[in-house]
């Protein structure tokens, strides 16, 4: 089975849950806080790991070997699918505020990242890919980055409710 089609899975749910749901959202979701100087690395390694981890995956395929390390792969890529698109629903949705606080959100503040991470390092199993798998670490690590520009944001545009959030939520898991 090409690795296509695990993309094709991910992108659907990514994308085309947020058009069929609250196509507002995917504005929402795409942007990017304004990140400082330091970060500026971070982003670009973001933007070419996520790249480079389309591609990888789309020139791949799916070994279908029945062994551990499939059913692993298979098992996390799907806990990533369902993990993203709860993400998304919930983020469709956010409080008066524009804050997302809801649903998956009270448990982790980043749940999107989370899932993107899980269902890439399923998809990184499935076509048995230590490429791929150290991209996955490399495109983690630079997310981390961003998400640290995109507390400050919120922080700034949320002030208090966001603090507070912060101190009931954690960042990951």
């Amino acid at each position: 089975m090409g690795g296509v089609w695990l993309l094709l899975i991910f992108l659907t749910v990514r994308f085309g849950l947020f058009s069929i749901i609250k196509k507002e959202a995917i504005q929402r979701a795409g942007y990017f806080a304004p990140i400082q100087k330091s970060e500026k690395v971070a982003y670009y390694i973001y933007q070419v790991s996520n790249i480079a981890l389309l591609i990888c995956v789309m020139v791949s395929s799916v070994k279908i070997d029945f062994s551990l390390q499939f059913y692993l792969g298979l098992s996390l890529f799907l806990v990533g699918i369902l993990l993203c698109a709860i993400s998304v629903v919930c983020f469709a949705f956010p409080n008066d505020e524009g804050l997302n606080t809801n649903g998956i959100y009270k448990f982790s503040r980043n749940p999107m990242y989370v899932a993107y991470f899980v269902c890439f390092l399923g998809m990184s199993l499935l076509i048995q890919s230590l490429i791929m798998l150290v991209m996955v670490l490399i495109f983690q690590i630079s997310a981390h980055w961003i998400i640290v520009s995109e507390e400050r944001w919120c922080l700034e545009k949320f002030g208090k409710s966001y603090e507070d959030y912060t101190k009931k939520v954690r960042r990951y898991i």
